[in-house]
């Protein structure tokens, strides 16, 4: 009776140190990488003029922070969201849907909705909805990317003016230097059209543009993009600090690690809060 006492004693303490290790699905950290509460980055994003979200666009704890941050934030100030996912030709039925205007049948048709809309960005859409909040179609249509990528930034010269007002105002900045840029250079190898970087920067430049032309004192703006389009500060902020230097903006970006508890240094000072997802996270595609 003693020697399974003690087995079964001894069965349990083996149990417990084993399932006694947490298993964390994330952490967030500050730009130095600092381990910090999500109540603490949450007061914080509470005195930004402009939010700027870096997500993976497959991860799911991206895009519940998406929807949690929003959510928070409503309940506390007025807010505009804005996102990469519409394209600003699409404003005009993307704020009748938001209005009730048309129904959801007519918005899926009439929208050029990403793949994963359904299980990504409709939580946003309705909560915009909900609560009655402008959402904003930031990015370039598609086919005027594409024609910057074939032909540089002189392609778009010869657009009708109707057309150009769905991209930045023309001339746009560009800095091949700059970071983000001088990277897809790199990457390239020659073996793509080096106007890619170009694509890449008045997709940028036409967010930019978009979210400050629909900004308004008093309220946070908060736009949802891919983590590249906002990492090191640079892309979309970049723009932004050109045009209005004296906002404030935070930047968010999401990082996957094999551990999540402390932030490797790669992933170091590339954004005001990092939010570190586990390797093994499940992804929506």
């Amino acid at each position: 009776m003693n020697k399974l006492l003690i087995a079964i004693i001894s069965f349990l303490l083996i149990s417990n140190l084993v399932f006694s290790q947490e298993i964390e699905a994330y952490s967030v950290f500050n730009s130095k990488g600092k381990l910090v509460s999500t109540k603490t980055m949450l007061k914080d994003l509470e005195n930004a003029d402009i939010i700027l979200f870096g997500e993976f666009h497959n991860n799911p704890i991206s895009h519940w922070f998406e929807y949690e941050i929003s959510y928070y934030l409503s309940t506390k100030h007025k807010i505009i969201l804005g996102a990469e996912m519409f394209e600003s030709d699409n404003q005009y039925d993307l704020t009748r849907y938001i209005r009730g205007e048309i129904d959801k049948p007519a918005f899926d048709s009439l929208v050029r909705l990403w793949p994963n809309y359904e299980t990504d960005y409709s939580q946003l859409v309705l909560l915009a909805k909900k609560i009655g909040s402008e959402f904003i179609a930031t990015n370039i249509p598609r086919k005027y990317a594409k024609m910057v990528h074939q032909n540089g930034f002189e392609a778009l010269d010869s657009l009708p003016d109707e057309e150009k007002r769905w991209i930045a105002s023309l001339p746009i900045a560009y800095d091949p230097e700059l970071g983000c840029y001088k990277k897809m250079t790199g990457m390239m190898m020659g073996h793509s059209s080096p106007n890619l970087p170009k694509a890449q920067a008045i997709k940028d430049a036409t967010m930019a543009y978009f979210i400050l032309k629909n900004y308004q004192e008093g309220h946070i703006f908060i736009h949802f993009n891919g983590a590249f389009h906002s990492d090191n500060y640079e892309g979309i902020l970049w723009y932004l600090k050109k045009q209005k230097p004296k906002l404030r903006y935070i930047t968010i970006s999401t990082v996957s690690q094999n551990y999540v508890n402390k932030l490797y240094d790669d992933n170091k000072g590339i954004a005001d809060y990092i939010i570190c997802v586990d390797n093994n996270m499940t992804t929506s595609y």
